[in-house]
């Protein structure tokens, strides 16, 4: 059997084994034989009651094999008549893997597992029965036993589509087969042709079939006999499985269509016919197998014949009679290569010849064919409604078309990514780089930024590969099947295009030679996919074959061919590095030997290049790149690690950590892409630094920091130049000879949602789901501007003149934006929803927006703040779906169209004062029509005000009449899908529309034959498209930023508009010689393209506050705040050396610092909105602690605050101390995968209990209610207020990274609850009592699948955990069971509520928990326990577990944990509880006689909010409202505290001087002392009934005589020792609230001061007061400070100097001596301040010597302008002032690098370089900062919002 030559043509199973002799075979039951009289031969018969006890088995015995190879298997039966019949093959695949195929009439429905196939039979009828028509008018009546008409069938099965397609499995053999009762069988056989029963041997020789062909007749011994004049498909049935025929809708065999069976097969003559052939695409979509059968799978011609037709130059009329809006496809896919342009022959036909609708195709014979399956066009119906004259048929008219053809060519696109930003290539030559942009692969030269584009794919692009010398390009598309495309670069044509029946292909690699490609996806079921083709001949034009493939458990995220060898290649991805080898056609791979490094994930493999392809394997190294870290060095031969180096982050002190971080426990810092060439290795990380390092890695010698993350790196050919992509879409190169850096391009990192030109600067910008508003150079593709946004843009549009735009966001506001000036010139908040339309008038006069909501606002543009002229209500349809241009202006500015105020009606409206001038009712213009048209987009002509374009929803676009209403004409089937945008050309001789992904230009008067082109390249629908002003180009957005050359001939060729034109068109390069000196004129400072160091809004890296030295500058400048800033080049910085790297032709970037925003609305606003939104009723706020109720705040989020890029902030955070006891369910714990999370404020902390050390998910900005995590701890939502009034915010976290996934925002109060599914398929969000509403969410893709609205207020919420479908809440009104149904995509919830029983009272039903599959505890606020029946949805007991309101339940086996708010934590058994049966009544523990057994308690010190336990409840975390994390272990009974933190207030936090301890004092009297560098509590001092509300440490040299003194409410000190943990003394010095306490330099005396601003100096030896201070009387002291200081340079004795500032704006300054009993006034500074009329107290005064040289102090306070303020003590003068956008609540000045931090009510911690101005951003605390204090060596930070402490590191700006 080793030749299969002996199996063709085909083989006669039953003769093969002959069968009669039953040696080979086996018989078992009623099995028989017969002559059947219809076929004239003796037939076998089987027969029994039971199918499987009556069978033929061939062959014999389990161990045999047939070892048929032929792909069809054939099978000449007869089902016996009202029988059950079952036939099974076993089929073996390449893998060794068996899979059963069976198939019979029992079956019901389609099944599959990874080793059997079972599909329904549908047995077919004799030709005009009465079973016949059944199956034609009722297609499911024949499921089930055979008819009596059934009829002898030839049923051909294709194994090899079978296997391949079910089960993406190689087909080898068939096995064996059983034949089960009931049947008569003729014969069986297999072969490697696709014959056709109904062919005669004669007729085949007439039409030319031959097995050459690959098809033919069946062989004669095997043919059914028909007699002369019948047809042999009136006799018999043949049934082909896969079918093209009409079938069920599931996978199914059964009879087709005899008709197309036999052109099927006659189709093969002629390779011209099969390559135009049209396929029917108008079946079910439901009906895989038919439509993949009809789309994808390969025809059966000859693959070694050449195509006949090599171009296409026109094709015909294509019937659609059946294929509806498809048009034809191409069955040769290696010749589907898609168009720029397609232009359509769309010719007018009356409506009575609507059967005859077609479409003529031109495609350009260069281009190939195109995508048509995503924008085919039916037949288009032009009708000038006025006059009904149908357009000419004549041949004249049908040559006419519109000219030029094409009319547009893609010029250049602005976008990089989409699938993937890991793949761009160098070519060989290093002068250009090849990279995806979604579906169109582009090769820019880096010198001009000139583009190429290689069109083809479908969907996005998702890996590439270049051949060893760049003359041979691969890609590979995303997709459920992934198609691979293989180009000649040079060319740009597509040489071959094939499938892999795989999703997820993630990575491409060919070989040096180009001989060898290999590609890694994923499979059906999610298992890695290996595969490797020969592409030897492609360039040949030869086909591509598979070589070897591969299905394996094993994670590859990187593949790599080796440059030396075809046949070997390298990969890498979580837990392994694997090395590969193809041998005799199969894939083998050996693992690398990890060691301890087992488990890491590993990111990149590259080899040592450089060296000749000859060099020995035994010095081949392979270096392998980790994201914890490490480089691996690996011996190829030996498969041995050599060397292993990691990169952690820099300058990491010990002291501060609990343990020391060893070489594989510290964090290091992720390497995602590794390139080495022959002298240096480049690494691109986490931290977005790209590094090169010498082959040894002994130090980094150049490095340059990005944006964002580092995704790839990859060195040039000849080592001179090294690339870099980032995930933020950013691509740059790095020069490493002039070390400089380059940027090529930069993208929107998701979809753009609309744009607008600037036509006199030719800049564009950009709005983006991204949050980001960019501006660009058109000519050069440079990013100018980019404002980045917490609230996301919707529309954007530029002034007509000025150098001004506007940007509309959803929240409703609408900014307006100078450039010239970098400032925001106005800000609106006059819509409620988002902004939907933004418009200027032509003449500059006016300015439009439109909400969601439907209101329109008008503004008067012509002043600097666009004042608001009128606001009209319900004047817009309501709606999203018009964004982003929803108005049109007229060209005389007269006119604003817009549709509304019903998506029925289109408004024409006076554009200067909003007047309704014309209503126009689009929905009656067609009578006849079934569906009401409703209006999407409007348009002006801009050379005939008189035309208002509509474009609607039943795909039309009608030409209004401005001035009667009236419909001009019609233009109908415009886009297969909706028409997203449309616009007209300035002279109204062209129309541009965009539908789905395809933009169209058509002729505006719609005269001629062809009126249209179209022209595809977008992966997503476009948002938007227009001319640019200057009419020459076109812009379509939507995945990317398209830009098109219009290349229409202009109707007065010569004239000033294009002269004005093609003035203002300048190259790049001369752009940028021209531009600077413009830009400097206008104080705008152009973008070179260089990666941002910060992340302003607008953007301004990095921002800089304005300072102004008072010996230079006027008073007048004071105060002012500077918008420009210093080039943002990235730091290409030669490590050892120390001035800044060099930088080719520098251009800095002007961008904007972010004004305040103005958030508070009118009393008459706040009215309304709670009127809308609670319809006149107010909630009632439920009385039960569990419901979690924000804390109040006066405090209001600052939207304008500029953030830092990642990886350049000048502080990080590094620890959170506390945990937020006002959460409810805040807390979240997984033993098994060691996870530990919590919130504090806004963050939510990641903790890791073996070490102590935190990991921080930083996304929202108010107080985190709830968390919930993922069963398998991969994932955490965490909800959290709006900031300003929006909805809440709810984030998903990725544990592994800490990324944000998705954010949520739905409801409207705050989140209640959240939850995941057991299977972690569903999660689930709960309102609070504002917005009951339950909301359920795929985890998957976290859009919402249903929401219900329920009656009162929801507590608790909870999936069951063994049926995936039920789920339970808890609230006011009772328990609610609820249960969802699936419908496809869809999921309905049934929502069931059941009172409380009656037993308990008027209760609130406060948690709940499952128990076993059918119970359900829950708790009550008065204590009781109720246990519920799921299945009855009965209360069955109930007991009292608590005194006070139980909030917390959990259940785990039979014992159950309740925590309430009298501090008790109670564990229960409840196993008993499973025998209680149903009674009349709902029974109490002691009525029915079951025992709940409490067998452990204990006090906590606070209310229980949080509790995770493990799966048998011995040990767990519990939280309280102390702002304890407790770790409980009932074993041994045992609590210690996890987390501690401060409850209320905190007042003030303090550094030990040599920063071993801090101390924190609090609103509730305590004194809290924490070890530094754990941050764990030491040891606590509290005070009853007083408030501490300022300490301070003394200045002792040991830790044995370190004591804190702190200053309280009643007026007295209290000094602690911290060696003995006791109270030292309690002085009394004043005698009301202490608000400030410091000991002196030298620590002889100890200062305080009073409410009443009284100053006390006291002695810490025997408490006794030295004296009081009287200056400051009246006015409340907020700051001490003591510094040593001699005093003599200032004309005073004294060796320190210590100041007191009170609210007064007053500050003091005095010298003293303290041994000498000196204390003098060294000076008095006053600060003016005008009245302050505001409600709340004004903010407060602040002081502060400058570390660096004491003889300045730093003041902040209330005052003329928000600033602070440096005065020189021996200048007597202030010399310096830096301006603040907010007043500061709180300030610190550092011991190093000059940095202030600055606090304010805005919660925003400002860090700022005193000498330069230039400052950061921070926004982690979720409400106003108190307090905060540098260390002493200035190396931390603390900062402090109410009980939020956070520890920072400094790094510096």
């Amino acid at each position: 059997m080793a030749s299969k030559g002996w199996q063709h043509p085909y083989v006669n199973i039953f003769k093969h084994v002959r069968i009669e002799d039953w040696k080979k075979s086996s018989k078992e039951g009623d099995v028989s034989t017969y002559t059947d009289k219809k076929l004239k031969c003796s037939v076998f018969r089987i027969r029994g009651s039971v199918p499987a006890n009556s069978y033929i088995l061939i062959p014999k015995h389990s161990h045999q094999s047939l070892g048929l190879t032929g792909q069809y298997f054939y099978l000449l039966f007869r089902p016996t008549p009202g029988k059950y019949f079952v036939v099974t093959l076993d089929v073996a695949a390449e893998e060794g893997q068996v899979v059963r195929i069976s198939f019979s009439n029992m079956f019901k429905e389609f099944k599959s597992t990874p080793t059997s196939l079972q599909f329904p039979f549908l047995c077919g009828a004799a030709k005009d029965s009465v079973y016949e028509s059944t199956a034609k008018s009722a297609r499911h009546g024949l499921v089930g036993p055979a008819p009596t008409s059934v009829r002898w069938t030839c049923l051909t099965l294709d194994l090899q589509y079978t296997l391949h397609f079910y089960l993406n499995r190689c087909y080898s053999y068939l096995k064996s087969v059983k034949l089960c009762a009931n049947m008569a069988v003729k014969n069986m056989f297999t072969s490697d042709l696709l014959l056709d029963p109904g062919v005669s041997f004669s007729e085949a020789k007439l039409m030319g079939l031959a097995c050459s062909q690959g098809t033919g007749p069946i062989p004669r011994d095997m043919a059914f006999p028909v007699p002369k004049g019948n047809s042999w498909h009136d006799l018999y049935d043949c049934i082909r499985f896969p079918s093209e025929g009409t079938k069920l809708p599931f996978d199914s065999i059964q009879k087709g269509n005899p008709r197309q069976d036999a052109r099927h097969v006659s189709n093969h003559r002629s390779p011209i016919r099969e390559e135009s052939r049209c396929v029917s695409l108008s079946k079910p979509v439901q009906d895989r197998v038919s439509l993949i059968q009809q789309i994808t799978t390969p025809k059966s011609l000859p693959r070694n014949q050449p195509p006949v037709v090599t171009s296409i130059p026109e094709l015909g009329v294509v019937s659609m009679h059946q294929s509806g809006d498809w048009l034809c496809h191409n069955d040769d896919q290696h010749q589907q290569e898609s168009t720029r342009s397609i232009s359509h022959r769309l010719t007018p036909r009356p409506p009575c010849d609507a059967d005859d609708d077609g479409i003529h195709v031109f495609v350009h014979p260069e281009e190939g064919l195109g995508k048509h399956g995503e924008e085919s066009e039916e037949e288009l119906v032009c009708t000038p409604v006025a006059h009904l004259v149908r357009s000419s048929s004549s041949k004249d008219t049908k040559e006419q078309k519109l000219l030029p053809d094409p009319i547009l060519r893609l010029s250049r696109i602005i976008g990089f990514g989409g699938a993937t930003t890991k793949c761009v290539l160098w070519t060989k030559s290093g002068d250009a780089v090849v990279y995806p942009c979604h579906a169109i692969i582009v090769s820019m030269k880096i010198s001009s930024n000139q583009q190429r584009f290689f069109i083809g794919h479908t969907d996005k692009v998702s890996a590439l590969a270049f051949n060893g010398n760049t003359t041979v390009l691969a890609s590979a598309q995303t997709g459920n099947h992934s198609v691979v495309r293989v180009w000649n670069y040079n060319k740009g044509n597509c040489l071959a295009m094939f499938r892999i029946h795989a999703h997820s292909l993630s990575s491409l690699s060919f070989s040096y030679s180009g001989g060898i490609l290999c590609g890694v996806g994923k499979d059906s079921h999610s298992k890695t996919m290996v595969v490797v083709w020969n592409t030897l001949n492609v360039s040949k034009g030869g086909e591509v074959t598979i070589l070897a493939k591969a299905h394996t458990d094993v994670d590859v995220h990187t593949m790599k061919v080796a440059f030396f060898d075809d046949t070997r290649l390298v990969s890498c991805g979580r837990d392994n590095i694997r090395l590969w080898r193809v041998r005799n056609g199969t894939l083998r791979s050996c693992p690398v030997n990890l060691g301890d490094y087992h488990s890491l994930d590993f990111t990149d493999v590259a080899f040592e290049e450089g060296n000749s392809s000859y060099q020995h394997l035994d010095d081949r190294t392979l270096y392998a790149s980790s994201r914890s870290g490490h480089i691996f060095e690996i011996d190829y031969s030996r498969v041995v690690i050599r060397n292993v180096r990691r990169l952690s982050p820099a300058q990491q002190q010990h002291a501060e950590r609990r343990e020391k971080w060893t070489f594989n426990t510290g964090p290091g810092i992720a390497i995602n892409s590794i390139s080495v060439s022959s002298s240096f290795c480049a690494t691109g990380s986490e931290d977005g630094f790209l590094r090169l390092w010498p082959l040894d890695f002994s130090a980094v010698f150049l490095e340059a920091e990005h944006e964002g993350p580092v995704s790839l790196v990859s060195v040039s050919s000849d080592s001179l130049q090294v690339l870099a992509a980032t995930s933020t879409g950013n691509l740059g190169f790095l020069d490493v000879s002039s070390r400089g850096y380059n940027t090529l391009m930069r993208s929107h990192t998701d979809t753009v949602l609309g744009f607008s030109v600037d036509g006199i600067r030719r800049h564009l910008t950009t709005a983006s789901s991204d949050g980001t508003v960019r501006i660009w150079n058109m000519d050069s593709l440079h990013q100018l501007y980019d404002f980045v946004s917490e609230d996301s843009p919707c529309s954007v549009a530029f002034h007509p003149s000025e150098q001004v735009f506007s940007c509309g966001f959803s929240s409703g506001i609408v900014r307006v934006f100078d450039i010239s000036s970098a400032k925001l010139l106005a800000e609106h908040k006059q819509h409620r929803g988002e902004v939907v339309g933004l418009a200027f008038s032509p003449d500059g006069d006016f300015m439009y927006s439109a909400g969601s909501q439907g209101s329109l606002a008008l503004y008067n543009s012509s002043e600097e703040e666009h004042s608001v002229i009128r606001v009209v209500c319900n004047m817009i349809a309501q709606g999203t779906e018009r964004a982003p241009d929803a108005l049109t202006v007229s060209s005389d500015s007269l006119c604003l169209a817009f549709v509304g105020p019903s998506e029925y009606i289109v408004t024409i409206a006076d554009a200067r004062s909003l007047d309704e001038l014309l209503h126009v009712d689009v929905s009656i213009l067609d009578v006849e029509s079934p569906r009401l048209d409703s209006a999407l987009k409007v348009c002006f002509s801009p050379a005939s005000t008189e035309h208002l374009l509509v474009a609607t929803s039943e795909n039309k676009i009608l030409w209004v009449s401005t001035k009667t209403g009236r419909l001009l004409r019609e233009v109908s089937k415009v886009h297969k899908h909706q028409c997203s945008s449309l616009a007209v050309s300035e002279d109204s001789r062209f129309l541009l529309t965009a539908g789905h992904n395809a933009v169209k230009v058509w002729d505006y008067n719609m005269q001629l034959g062809i009126n249209s082109q179209m022209f595809i390249g977008h992966s997503q629908p476009i948002r938007q498209v227009s001319f640019t002003p200057d009419q020459l180009g076109v812009v379509s957005v939507g995945d990317a930023i398209f830009l098109w050359d219009f290349l229409a001939n202009p109707a007065n060729p010569v004239g000033s508009l294009t002269d004005s034109c093609s003035r203002l068109r300048v190259s790049y390069s001369s752009a940028a010689k021209s531009a600077l000196p413009e830009a400097e004129v206008h104080g705008v400072q152009l973008s070179n393209g260089m990666p941002r160091q910060t992340a302003p809004l607008p953007t301004s890296p990095p921002p800089r506050l304005d300072v102004s030295t008072m010996d230079q500058v006027e008073q007048g400048a004071l105060g002012s705040l500077s918008l420009c800033d210093d080039t943002p080049t990235i730091t290409t910085v030669p490590v050892p050396a120390t001035g800044p790297a060099s930088s080719s032709n520098p251009r800095p970037a002007t961008s904007f610092l972010k004004v305040t925003e103005l958030v508070n609305a009118s009393p008459q606003n706040t009215s309304h909105l709670d009127t809308v939104e609670f319809k006149g009723k107010t909630p009632v706020r439920p009385d039960c602690y569990r419901h979690f109720f924000p804390r109040f705040k006066t405090s209001i989020l600052d939207q304008a605050a500029v953030t830092p890029q990642p990886g350049e902030e000048g502080i990080k955070l590094k620890a959170v101390i506390g945990y937020n006891g006002n959460g409810r369910g805040n807390m979240v714990w997984s033993p098994d995968q060691g996870l530990f999370a919590y919130s504090c404020g806004c963050v939510v902390v990641v903790e890791y209990l073996h070490t102590g050390s935190q990991r921080h998910l930083q996304g929202h900005s108010e107080e985190i209610s709830c968390l919930a995590v993922t069963n398998d701890a991969q994932t955490v939502a965490s909800a959290a207020g709006g900031s300003n009034g929006s909805r809440s915010l709810i984030c998903i976290w990725d544990v592994q990274t800490g990324a944000c996934r998705k954010t949520i925002s739905y409801h409207r109060g705050a989140v209640q609850s959240l939850a995941f599914s057991r299977d972690d398929r569903f999660f689930l969000s709960v309102g609070d009592f504002t917005d009951p509403e339950v909301a359920l969410w795929s985890s998957k893709t976290f859009q919402m699948l249903s929401s219900v609205s329920l009656s009162g207020p929801i507590h608790d919420a909870a999936f069951s955990p063994s049926a995936a479908s039920q789920l339970a809440c808890v609230g006011s009104q009772g328990v609610y069971f609820c249960l969802m149904h699936s419908h496809g995509l869809d999921v309905d919830l049934k929502v069931q509520r059941v009172r409380a029983p009656a037993e308990v009272g008027d209760v609130e039903l406060t948690a709940l928990c499952h128990h076993m599959d059918s119970f359900l505890f829950t708790a009550t606020n008065r204590g009781h326990v109720c246990v519920w029946d799921i299945e009855t949805q009965r209360c069955l007991m109930t007991w009292e577990a608590d005194e006070g309101e139980i909030g917390v339940l959990l259940c785990r086996g039979n014992r159950l944990l309740t925590g309430s708010n009298t501090r008790w934590l109670r564990l229960w058994e409840v196993e008993a509880v499973q025998g209680v049966k149903p009674q009349g009544k709902v029974s109490s523990v002691g009525d029915s006689g079951t025992m709940v057994v409490l067998e452990q308690e204990i006090m906590l010190d606070g209310t229980t909010v949080s509790a995770a336990f493990d799966n048998t409840m011995d040990m767990g975390i519990v939280g309280t409202t102390a702002g304890t994390l407790w770790y409980i272990n009932w074993s041994d009974s045992s609590s210690i505290r996890l987390v501690s933190g401060h409850k209320s207030k905190v007042n003030d936090v303090v550094f030990s001087p040599d920063e071993s301890h801090l101390t924190t004092c609090s609103e509730d009297g305590s004194v809290r002392v924490w070890s530094a560098p754990s941050n764990e509590l030491v040891v606590q001092f509290q005070v009853l009934n007083q408030s501490c509300s300022c300490v301070c440490w003394s200045p002792a040299s040991s830790k044995e005589s370190a004591c804190v003194a702190a200053g309280y409410s009643d007026g007295t000190l209290r000094i602690f020792r911290l060696s003995s943990s006791e109270m030292e003394m309690k002085l009394h010095p004043h005698h009301v609230s202490v608000t400030a306490v410091q000991y002196s330099a030298d620590g002889h005396v100890i200062l305080s001061a009073g409410k009443n601003g009284l100053v006390a100096i006291s002695s810490p030896v025997n408490g006794a007061t030295i004296r009081v201070i009287r200056d400051h009387k009246g006015a409340s002291i907020t700051t001490i400070q003591c510094v040593n200081e001699q005093c003599k340079n200032f004309g005073l004795e004294g060796n320190e100097m210590w100041l007191a500032a009170s609210a007064d704006r007053r500050v003091s300054v005095w010298a003293a001596d303290w041994l000498k009993e000196k204390c003098d006034l060294l000076d008095w500074l006053t600060f003016p301040a005008p009245a302050y009329f505001e409600d709340d107290t004004p903010p407060p005064t602040l002081a502060a010597f400058c570390p660096s040289d004491p003889g300045l102090v730093v003041y902040t306070g209330y005052g003329v302008e928000k600033e602070l303020s440096f005065y020189s003590l021996a200048k007597k003068q202030i010399i310096k002032k830096i301006a603040l956008p907010h007043w500061a609540t709180c300030f610190s000045l550092s011991s190093k690098s000059q940095l202030i931090a600055v606090g304010s009510k805005e919660r925003v911690l400002k860090l700022i370089k005193s000498t330069s101005g230039r400052f950061q951003d921070f926004l982690q605390h979720s409400d106003s900062l108190q307090t905060c204090h540098f260390s002493p060596s200035g190396t931390l930070l603390f900062t402090v919002a109410y009980n939020e402490i956070l520890l920072w590191e400094v790094r510096g700006l």
